[in-house]
């Protein structure tokens, strides 16, 4: 994954600095001209923020003036576009909900769906939703009809519950089902752009309202098209890994008359940066065919002594009767961001078709342990 200096470093202020000039000649742009220094040490969105604010400093006025500018910056400065559109695009909203007037909101939104196709502008559109709701998915409905992708996709990508980067919206979280006739506008929809986003958004809301998504997930699979059950199986990936009964018959996976010979481990003491390997037997015992979805589970140990479990995609597979097939898979422990290990007793299971299967122990050590 890129670092945040390859995404909002000091080139992208400098090529912020150069679009802003050629349309205000006049500003100083003094904020702006001081970013360089202060934005190193800052995460993604943090530096999306400094640079929202740093324009807002240096180009004072009302909505107008601002939309003007900005508009003129895309219609005359080279290189308008890339990762100088997410501050851009947020001192823009931030501005619309400060003016207040809804002919600023409007043409707020208009103009995110303008720029969303030099960058994005899901990560701006959040405060205009925050700000009035009801108003901005009126506006959105409409953008699922769009012949551009990018706005269709900002439709869906704008709105989710949970969408990396961004604010939260309370009153999306708070109002189950206020997204999803977006969903079904575009569940269909002829890019897979679109309908990547149509599936991490269902996926979104199945964290808080796996009912919900369950109800909507089966009406689409009543009125599908070629990509509905690949789009479907991807929305519902964190309901699948949870072990939702409902999810896994909705995918064809229903209760299956297994035998599980493991997992069984190739060392029982695992190094902090190495890894550990496990294989299992999965025996078809029943006398119908069985069509599994099998995961691993990782139960990591936590800070107080307890354990977390972590669930990992492993395979699907459809066993005859009788049939037995064999599974396996290298789980590293190398340092990584977003998980912090903890020396001591740690164990692996299976689960198949929601199932989870007798779990495996062995003890991760310390990076300093000889």
């Amino acid at each position: 994954m890129p670092s945040a200096d390859e995404l909002i470093g000091r080139d992208t202020v400098q090529s912020l600095i150069q679009a802003v000039q050629s349309a205000a000649p006049d500003a100083g742009l003094t904020s702006l001209r001081a970013a360089p220094q202060q934005i190193t040490p800052l995460p993604l969105r943090e530096r999306a923020d400094l640079l929202r604010d740093a324009l807002l400093a240096d180009l004072p006025g009302d909505y107008a003036a601002l939309a003007r500018t900005l508009r003129s910056a895309r219609d005359n400065a080279p290189h308008f576009s890339g990762w100088l559109i997410w501050p851009v695009t947020s001192a823009l909203a931030t501005r619309a909900v400060q003016d207040g007037s809804d002919s600023a909101f409007d043409d707020a939104m208009t103009l995110l769906a303008d720029l969303t196709g030099r960058l994005t502008s899901e990560f701006a559109i959040r405060t205009l939703l925050r700000h009035d709701l009801d108003r901005a998915l009126g506006i959105i409905s409409g953008w699922t009809g769009s012949v551009d992708a990018d706005v269709r996709r900002l439709a869906s990508e704008g709105t989710r519950p949970y969408l990396p980067w961004s604010v939260r919206v309370p009153d999306i979280l708070a109002r189950p089902g206020a997204t999803v006739p977006l969903l079904d506008a575009l569940y269909r929809d002829e890019s897979d752009y679109v309908r990547r986003s149509v599936a991490n958004h269902l996926n979104d809301l199945s964290r808080d309202h796996p009912d919900l998504v369950i109800t909507t997930a089966r009406r689409w699979l009543d009125d599908p098209d070629t990509a509905t059950e690949r789009l479907v199986r991807h929305g519902l990936r964190t309901l699948v890994k949870r072990g939702h009964p409902e999810a896994l018959t909705l995918l064809g996976f229903g209760p299956a008359a297994v035998e599980v010979d493991g997992p069984h481990l190739d060392r029982r003491t695992v190094p902090f940066g190495g890894s550990v390997r496990f294989t299992a037997s999965i025996h078809n015992t029943g006398d119908a065919q069985a069509r599994l979805t099998i995961d691993y589970i990782v139960h990591h140990r936590k800070a107080n002594g307890g354990r977390t479990g972590k669930t990992f995609k492993l395979t699907t597979r459809t066993l005859a009767p009788g049939e037995r097939v064999q599974v396996g898979r290298e789980h590293s422990f190398r340092p990584i961001t977003t998980r912090r290990y903890y020396p001591g007793g740690h164990a692996v299971s299976l689960q198949i078709n929601g199932v989870e299967s007798a779990r495996a122990d062995f003890e991760l050590t310390d990076e300093d342990t000889p």
